[in-house]
């Protein structure tokens, strides 16, 4: 095997409760993460069509071979796939992914990734140390909060672990002071609801895609894993090597002459920055905190204990607290964070949730003798006691629970207002059953990822740039510290292969030209390797603009590849990293197309083509600056209040369908577009199901 690869991958059967060994040499051309998931999900998910809940559902849960490495920004991502239950109206294959130290320690114990099939017969856990694999009764942790869980289970394996004062015993040997890494659902993956997730140490959650409701179908509660090995570095002088040339573009550590960076976001932003942000009222002490090997530390840790570990919106998601409190939190959003968390509940599916609960109360439409009957205190949105009564009720499935359990897409629908509440906006809703994350209207290539995709994106590649520099810049009355005209040439120059300036052009003609489809085809195929397979941190790659680069020229183009080539000995050059994305993105394309979808189904909610939109932040509306190219000049513009125009979508869709390489008229891809990718196999099942075109 090269560097960076331990070689095994577990196979776990729950309902024969055996396990064996995948080879990873198989799929190691993928890369990792992603790529190796979607690969082993296609050989042994052997019917892409049946129910999330289904058992024979296949989970992945796969690491990069950076993982436990010192490879900055990387080292603590775990990538989760299979087909969720969260998507409407189709429950479709997609992903969601956790930071941590999960990966690192699957990687210690010996193992690149976990496969997961069948169903127990009743509630289990899976207890790994090194190669050691044991499938337990978890009859006596059902029923416990996800910090409740992972406390036992640290208990009953450090017991047996952590006898550091014998003698005769190593590391190499099993003896370790670690505690496991440990991933869990709460009560609400154990009642199979839509809108559970995955939890991991305090903070870390795989959310999209209901994957703790999957969990729970498996009757799987927890898997954990504590390991005593290492991960072998090809090259250790070249990895070492690539760390002091990221120095200089304050990515490894060396914060001896930090100075914060205007507007900066990603590695420009100091250790704990967030911590400051998210700071309650009254103060309470904070520290940073990140992933493992993470230098970066964006995560913060309370003084009191609550939420450590969590950040942006799985912190922010009751804002309802703040609009209270002139846009300060107050312990009343730390209240909820525990909350949801403990329960296991999706942060980003509440965000949106409770956005449209609030709106119905406005209406008048729901409480105690309303059209939708409900006993919750609406008259508390923002307390805490709306906040647990919420989050029980979905648990237990009880009052609106019950449906909102499902998912707030099929709540509407049980409650005959999924078209005029998508259609309005009281729902926000994008695409997929899936709350909106940045606008569709204005920052097009985060709604187009979506659409074409199964899940809203959650990649913040160019919405620093596009949006949150040139928006902060004008909020504060300063000039970004690129002009728009500056940003296109820069972005040519690391858009390859296309090179094309007026990818960056989001005026009103600009969002539906081909260079936008260039765009859109860069991202997916960057995303699906770079971040989601060798697991580089969203928040911290791509790396355009470095503040502290020189001419502020980020890395990305020459990092990436990088640190992977000094860890697993390989030459690959960036533009062979995105050609390998897209492969993964045509597989990943291929399930959809197995399971369904077809271009008359790829459509954003109605709010996108009848309501302008409003950006916000929590206490006021705000511009949505983007840069724009309008009479042969470049220029940033505020284009909020904008619509999409549904027959100018479609006619974008088709330009881009084209540059992928698929049929025009279904959006499936082509036997020739997937032959060229090495995927015949992939082409032949869609034959066999009929779905190839002609």
């Amino acid at each position: 095997m090269n560097g960076g690869y331990t070689g095994k991958i577990l196979n776990v059967d729950l309902t024969s409760r055996k396990t064996s060994i995948i080879e990873t040499a198989k799929y190691e051309d993928w890369g990792g993460g992603h790529g190796i998931g979607s690969a082993v999900f296609w050989d042994l998910c052997k019917d892409k069509t049946v129910s999330g809940f289904d058992p024979g559902n296949v989970v992945t849960i796969m690491t990069s071979p950076l993982s436990g490495t010192n490879a900055p920004a990387v080292a603590g991502r775990t990538e989760v796939q299979g087909i969720g239950v969260q998507g409407y109206p189709i429950e479709w294959f997609t992903r969601s992914n956790f930071g941590g130290r999960f990966s690192g320690m699957l990687k210690f114990a010996g193992w690149d990734g976990i496969a997961i099939q069948g169903k127990a017969d009743k509630p289990v856990w899976i207890d790994m140390r090194n190669d050691d694999v044991q499938i337990r009764d978890a009859g006596d942790l059902w029923g416990l909060d996800t910090l409740e869980t992972q406390e036992e289970i640290w208990r009953r394996v450090t017991g047996e672990l952590n006898d550091w004062w014998s003698t005769g015993r190593g590391r190499d040997n099993g003896r370790t002071t670690q505690r496991p890494a440990v991933l869990t659902i709460g009560p609400a993956g154990e009642r199979m609801t839509r809108v559970a997730a995955l939890l991991h140490d305090a903070g870390n959650g795989a959310g999209q895609g209901g994957f703790g409701g999957v969990f729970g179908s498996k009757n799987l509660k927890a898997i954990s894993v504590i390991g005593t090995g290492g991960v072998k570095v090809a090259d250790p002088s070249a990895l070492m090597a690539a760390r002091e040339w990221s120095n200089k573009y304050a990515i490894a550590g060396n914060w001896d002459n930090y100075q914060p960076a205007p507007f900066g976001m990603g590695f420009h932003s100091a250790p704990g920055s967030a911590a400051a942000a998210y700071a309650p009222t009254p103060p309470i002490p904070i520290g940073p905190m990140g992933c493992m090997a993470c230098q970066h530390n964006c995560r913060v840790r309370f003084g009191g204990g609550q939420t450590n570990g969590s950040s942006c919106l799985d912190f922010l998601f009751y804002m309802w607290d703040a609009r209270k409190h002139g846009g300060k939190p107050t312990q009343v959003l730390q209240d909820a964070v525990d909350l949801v968390q403990r329960a296991g509940i999706n942060t980003f599916e509440m965000e949106g949730t409770i956005i449209w609960l609030a709106n119905l109360y406005g209406m008048g439409l729901i409480g105690r003798g309303k059209k939708i009957e409900s006993s919750l205190p609406f008259d508390q949105i923002g307390e805490t006691i709306f906040a647990k009564q919420l989050f029980d009720a979905i648990v237990e499935g009880k009052d609106i629970g019950k449906d909102l359990a499902q998912g707030s897409a099929r709540a509407a629908e049980a409650w005959g207002r999924y078209d005029e509440d998508t259609a309005s906006g009281v729902l926000p809703l994008q695409a997929w059953g899936y709350p909106q994350h940045y606008d569709a209207r204005t920052e097009v290539e985060w709604g187009y990822g979506s659409l074409l995709g199964e899940r809203d994106i959650n990649e913040h590649d160019f919405n620093i740039w596009v949006y949150w520099v040139p928006t902060v810049a004008t909020l504060s009355g300063a000039q970004p510290p690129m002009s728009a005209e500056e940003l296109s040439e820069l972005m040519a120059k690391k858009l390859v292969p296309y090179s094309d300036p007026m990818m960056m052009d989001y005026s009103d003609e600009g969002i539906y030209s081909e260079s936008m489809a260039k765009l859109v085809a860069w991202h997916r195929h960057y995303t699906r390797f770079y971040k989601q397979s060798l697991a580089y941190c969203d928040w911290s790659w791509a790396d355009f603009y470095n503040t502290y680069g020189p001419d502020h020229v980020g890395m990305t183009g020459e990092g990436e590849q990088k640190f992977f080539n000094a860890v697993t000995g390989k030459n690959i050059t960036f533009e062979e990293g995105l050609e390998t994305g897209r492969k993964i993105w045509n597989l990943d394309r291929a399930i959809w197309v197995l399971q369904g979808r077809h271009k008359d189904m790829e459509f954003f909610t109605e709010q996108n083509y009848q309501v302008g939109a409003v950006p916000g932040f929590t206490t006021f509306e705000a511009p949505y600056v983007v840069p724009v190219h309008e009479n042969g000049t470049w220029s940033y513009k505020n284009v909020a209040g904008r619509k999409l125009d549904k027959g100018k979508v479609e006619e974008w869709k088709v330009k881009y369908y084209k540059l992928e390489g698929w049929d025009p008229e279904s959006g499936c891809p082509t036997r020739e577009t997937l032959e060229k990718l090495g995927l015949a196999n992939v082409a032949d099942e869609l034959a066999a199901a009929k779905k190839l075109p002609a």
